[in-house]
């Protein structure tokens, strides 16, 4: 085909959904371009597998952030392969709040509220749980909640009961608050990235065409008006130009889309001038207002076998792997997350305003980059403020595509952020000595078990805490003076250019990021075929 009605940049937890929509009309010619290879490696379905390529630069981007303000660089991890970081990522499935995507309403962004997001989950999901009004079972994409049931896991929720936790069999009802075992984007042992439940079935389409190994270094104009994109050239390809006769969509991601936007003239002038980048559009929130969860594992040591850690080292990991390659079950078939909670832990909160994960695992990357698992019995619990406010951003440095970005994380910024992360780690130790745990848990490990002050529980959050890897917010939509994009993301001074991904988000939403993406790309969809139908 010469020109495309729609060319969508980036197969990942958005690309694969909008791919898969727009092109179910065969009137619709539609190309998706993917910077990394199929994902045909089995240590992405298998579950526990993962691990295996997070030092694979094959399928793996790494992002190296500037340090600041006692925050070290990170290296944060994005899937470069068809679906993206959902091919990579810990298979938590949770949608957040009503009042997230009705607050997102009050912000401009008309046409995203908990009605119409709350629709789209229940379109896309196929849940094992079943239809309740709030489920949804005929979609592509498959949910399960964890089975595995062990006095340990119990005897953690039973503590969570006795904080004052309700138990609850799904964590995703729109009051939220409760613990249980977690949802997650796994269907009869294998991951359900966005690429195998939504891209798979396009397949075969003939008016879609799907192109790997194919970054995509900035979109082209005619005058205002996106008419395609350009590629990267490499040292055994050369650029390649692709036309649009309709849109181009940016689903690179909350890192990437921005970088695109900016090397397209898309972006503060101040900085674009500096680079010698002629200016298309003056739109300095480009690459600012980026949220992102910030994390801190604590682990404990048990008195009693039943953590997975000895499952996943040496020759019974091998065996493991045997297990699941022949029939899809056992420790290799499920998320490092069991159990997921949602609490309030400051007073005038009136919804969960933290989340709390336990995994029987404790593993930790290593220098190579592949995680290494203790050697001992033992558990670790992630926590992190939810709708965190603290903001950080985006900037290319070169009009080079291949040179990295200037990303600062701006961690711990904010002091709502500060009190939440303080109150919620005393909450998290409290939770580990309630009477139904205490006698299995042998104590509480460092880096963590040192921290008393608040002073040193944000210095050890800020120095040795993680990312979520749930960046957000750097295109945002809505009502405020420098927002990107428009209620139905089209980006604001051109036409004919949309971004769909995690950088729409115009606050940070009180969940794993994963499946919000997946629904706003459902919800985009909509919107773009209503449109092309009127």
């Amino acid at each position: 085909m010469s020109a495309w009605d729609y060319i969508i940049v980036g197969a990942g937890s958005a690309g694969c959904v909008l791919a898969e929509r727009l092109s179910a009309d065969p009137a619709n010619r539609v190309l998706l371009l993917e910077a990394g290879p199929p994902d045909h490696s089995p240590f992405i379905h298998m579950p526990r597998g993962v691990g295996k390529l997070y030092g694979d630069p094959r399928h793996v981007w790494y992002f190296q952030t500037e340090a600041h303000d006692n925050i070290p660089s990170e290296t944060w991890l994005r899937g470069k392969m068809l679906g993206g970081s959902s091919s990579i990522n810990g298979m938590m499935y949770f949608r957040g709040q009503p009042q997230d995507y009705d607050g997102w309403e009050a912000l401009g962004a008309h046409g995203w509220g908990w009605d119409e997001m709350s629709a789209a989950f229940r379109a896309m999901e196929n849940h094992e749980l079943g239809d309740d009004g709030v489920r949804g079972t005929g979609g592509p994409l498959g949910i399960s909640i964890e089975r595995e049931r062990n006095p340990l896991t119990e005897a953690f929720i039973k503590a969570g009961e006795q904080m004052g936790v309700p138990r609850v069999e799904d964590l995703n009802q729109p009051r939220q608050e409760g613990v249980g075992y977690a949802p997650r984007t796994i269907r009869k042992g294998r991951r359900q990235s966005t690429a195998q439940t939504f891209l798979k079935a396009a397949a075969g389409r003939p008016n879609l065409r799907v192109e790997t190994g194919v970054a995509v270094d900035k979109v082209l104009f005619d005058g205002a008006r996106a008419s395609g994109v350009v590629t990267v050239a490499t040292e055994g390809a050369p650029a390649r130009t692709f036309e649009a006769d309709g849109e181009v969509i940016l689903s690179a991601g909350a890192l990437m889309s921005p970088q695109i936007l900016q090397r397209s003239g898309i972006g503060a002038d101040e900085h674009l001038g500096s680079l010698g980048i002629p200016v298309l559009v003056n739109s300095p929130g480009v690459g600012k207002h980026m949220l992102e969860h910030r994390l801190f594992g604590m682990h404990y040591g048990l008195t009693v076998p039943w953590s997975h850690n000895l499952q996943l080292r040496g020759v019974r990991a091998i065996a493991n792997g045997l297990r699941w390659f022949l029939t899809r079950t056992g420790p290799m078939a499920v998320a490092y997350g069991t159990v997921g909670a949602f609490a309030r832990v400051l007073a005038e909160s009136d919804t969960p305003d933290i989340e709390i994960l336990f995994s029987p695992v404790v593993a930790l990357p290593d220098k190579s980059g592949q995680l290494a698992v203790d050697r001992t019995h033992s558990v670790t619990l992630f926590g992190y403020p939810l709708r965190s406010r603290s903001e950080g951003s985006v900037r290319i440095a070169s009009r080079n595509p291949l040179a990295p970005a200037r990303i600062r994380a701006g961690y711990l910024s904010d002091p709502y952020d500060c009190a939440v992360t303080i109150a919620m780690h005393r909450f998290i130790r409290n939770w580990m000595q309630q009477p139904a745990i205490a006698s299995m848990i042998e104590g509480e490990r460092e880096p963590s078990r040192s921290l008393r002050t608040d002073e040193d529980i944000l210095y050890a959050y800020r120095t040795a805490g993680q990312a979520g890897y749930h960046a957000c917010g750097t295109c945002r939509m809505g009502n405020f003076p420098d927002a990107v994009l428009d209620n139905k993301l089209r980006v604001r001074g051109v036409a004919g250019l949309r971004v769909v991904d995690g950088s729409i988000m115009p606050t940070m939403v009180s969940a794993n990021t994963n499946g919000p993406i997946m629904a706003s790309a459902w919800r985009a969809s909509s919107l773009i075929l209503d449109g092309r139908n009127r």
